[in-house]
């Protein structure tokens, strides 16, 4: 299945993981098996509790520990099993991983600028490009589309927002850069827009 627009995903549903310590020290994860931290877990279990009105039938996450952790809160509370897919992963920070935002601003506040504005051309140093990133996801949208729904896919913020942005569904800042940050547990329908 071929995605072009929103109406091709009816019943897909995204969602970020819970928060990490990573997220509140503003530091690159990337790859990293970061656990979520006890605001995380709740987050977590709020999402559960809001997913109970979807009438989900699947539900797919990253294999990432962030993100399965989150997944596997969720499903526990609508009776699914979480299948993984590593396309749903978060981008690879490169030489960036595990170093705090501002250390990389002292060092590349230009390179820095770029991710932080969603430039579509930017790349991690030794990691991954958006465009990269957004090919790999929307290949794993497609094979998820093709399944039952409605589905539910935990996976991540970059993810999430390449997503978005590769749908027309977020509003591209100046430049055709990626949609604006999403909230930590949030539960984000791609169709209908």
């Amino acid at each position: 299945m071929r995605i072009d627009s929103p109406r091709d995903l009816p019943g897909v549903v995204l969602a970020r993981h819970g928060e990490t310590d990573y997220n509140v020290d503003r530091r690159f994860q990337g790859w990293l098996p970061v656990a979520l931290n006890e605001r995380g877990r709740c987050q977590a279990a709020e999402l559960a509790e809001r997913a109970q009105d979807w009438g989900f039938e699947m539900m797919w996450c990253s294999p990432l520990a962030r993100a399965r952790e989150t997944a596997d809160i969720v499903a526990g509370s609508l009776g699914l099993t979480p299948r993984e897919d590593a396309r749903l992963a978060e981008t690879d920070t490169g030489e960036w991983t595990d170093r705090p935002f501002s250390e990389v601003a002292e060092e590349d506040p230009e390179r820095l600028a770029a991710f932080l504005r969603g430039d579509p051309d930017f790349a991690f140093p030794g990691g991954e490009s958006f465009s990269g990133q957004a090919n790999r996801v929307m290949a794993a949208l497609e094979v998820i589309a093709s399944g039952p729904r409605p589905v539910l896919v935990v996976c991540h913020g970059v993810a999430i927002r390449l997503a978005l942005t590769r749908l027309g569904r977020a509003p591209a800042i100046a430049g055709g850069a990626i949609a604006a940050s999403v909230s930590n547990a949030a539960l984000i329908p791609l169709y209908p827009a």
